[in-house]
């Protein structure tokens, strides 16, 4: 990694970045240095609570800890790291193992204010996880193995265990976070780390990314964009428009389990996504990118100024453009992802909740496709809406071409997973008592 003193160069939020897709002990403290002197930069990092018995049982309640902007849509967190772990033993864990886990989990709580200044974390199971118990998961769960939900991809499927998801507006604090919790840190913003999870768990895999506005600019010089660096400015996301509109989100109890030992809970859904961007900036036109994203209407009526900012709190998918998908396909050979998408709403409410980022993993541009939802089956109902082969079958529309934004993503990874309320976190069996 470049020293700091090589970096005056870039902004900082750039720099923070890259340490985070960098992460170790090396990129924690080079993060921590203020212009290459040597100096710690100061941030004000409340501590959590003394008592965590106040925190609640759902680890994705994350909503009224987020940011908002001012038409109320909720920001996520800045800096992410997703860490996919296998459990380090053989069999099953023991309860020895699970406290050992839920105590190095709660050391973040208590180092660490719950909301985006501090941390956010989810920890959830995979199917192969479960199936290292003989009993089987109540029927009220749905988490299938995960599996290609298009004819056009064909994404490794993840069988890790468990997956860790990081979040917070600082950089250092998602780092230091990780690198408390494989002991390599004594003290979390000051307070004293009581065990780690090295040996328990091992980290299969690290993936990393942001969002926010500037920062895809800002991080533009990857593969599959294209060398004019054409990302806007103001763009929270690499296809240049902002996402997560507070009305075009399911609430938090809409994809919260209601019933059974895992009430509290949710599902996820994590696909790696790599981004194709060249034609979608250097041969579409910005009508054209405007259709494609949210409607053919919002791009012939001139809808949408810059990332959107000036839709409000959503996307205004309504009336012609929910209503004549299946005309607009016909006859004007083009439809929206938005579009497509707002047909797997039920009473004209979204049954995901989005909590998605954009990635340079590996060098490549990427969005690392994060929902939330009651069971995995609302996740494939909204997917295959999104897919809009049924349009394609009888339209100008092709299955990739003028399909909304398919023919630039292509899905690499794919994995399942079930977020435990809270007092389940630390390896749950199928049934708990």
């Amino acid at each position: 990694m470049p020293s700091p003193n090589r970096n005056r160069g870039i902004s900082r939020r750039e720099f923070a970045k890259s340490a985070v897709a960098i992460g170790g002990s090396a990129a924690l403290a080079a993060c921590m240095e203020r212009d290459g002197n040597g100096e710690e930069e100061e941030i004000d990092v409340p501590q959590g609570p003394s008592d965590l018995s106040a925190l609640s049982e759902r680890q994705h309640a994350w909503n009224e800890l987020l940011s908002t902007d001012t038409h109320g849509n909720r920001l996520a967190p800045a800096h992410n790291v997703v860490l996919m772990l296998d459990y380090s033993g053989d069999g099953t864990p023991s309860e020895r193992e699970r406290e050992t886990l839920e105590t190095a989990l709660r050391d973040l709580e208590r180092a660490y204010q719950r909301d985006t200044a501090g941390l956010l974390f989810t920890l959830g199971y995979s199917p192969s996880y479960f199936a290292r118990y003989d009993a089987s998961l109540p029927e009220s769960i749905d988490l299938p193995e995960p599996r290609a939900l298009s004819p056009l991809e064909d994404p490794a499927l993840d069988e890790y265990d468990a997956v860790l998801h990081l979040a917070s507006d600082h950089a250092q604090v998602a780092l230091a976070a990780e690198e408390a919790l494989f002991g390599e840190l004594d003290e979390l913003n000051g307070v004293e780390t009581e065990t780690s999870v090295d040996g328990v768990v091992e980290k299969a895999e690290r993936r990393t990314g942001f969002v926010g506005e500037g920062l895809p600019a800002e991080n533009q010089d990857v593969r599959g964009i294209p060398d004019s660096e054409p990302v806007p400015e103001d763009a929270p996301l690499y296809m240049g428009f902002k996402s997560g509109f507070e009305k075009n989100q399911a609430s938090e109890e809409r994809v919260t389990i209601q019933d059974g030992p895992f009430a509290g809970g949710t599902t996820k859904q994590l696909s790696r996504i790599r981004l194709n961007l060249q034609q979608w900036y250097e041969q579409d036109s910005r009508d054209q990118r405007v259709a494609k994203m949210f409607c053919p209407v919002h791009a012939e009526e001139d809808k949408v100024e810059g990332a959107g900012e000036n839709l409000g709190e959503d996307t205004q998918i309504t009336g012609d453009c929910v209503e004549n998908v299946e005309e607009h396909a016909r006859t004007k050979g083009m439809v929206g992802h938005s579009q497509k998408a707002a047909r797997a709403r039920e009473d004209d409410d979204p049954i995901i909740l989005r909590r998605d980022f954009d990635s340079t993993n590996g060098g490549e541009a990427g969005l690392h496709f994060v929902s939330l939802q009651r069971s995995i089956s609302d996740f494939v109902d909204t997917r295959e809406a999104m897919n809009g082969t049924d349009l394609a079958e009888n339209s100008a529309v092709g299955q990739r071409t003028n399909n909304g934004i398919l023919r630039y993503m292509s899905v690499k990874r794919r994995g399942n997973f079930l977020i435990p309320p809270r007092s389940l976190r630390a390896f749950p069996s199928p049934k708990p008592e």
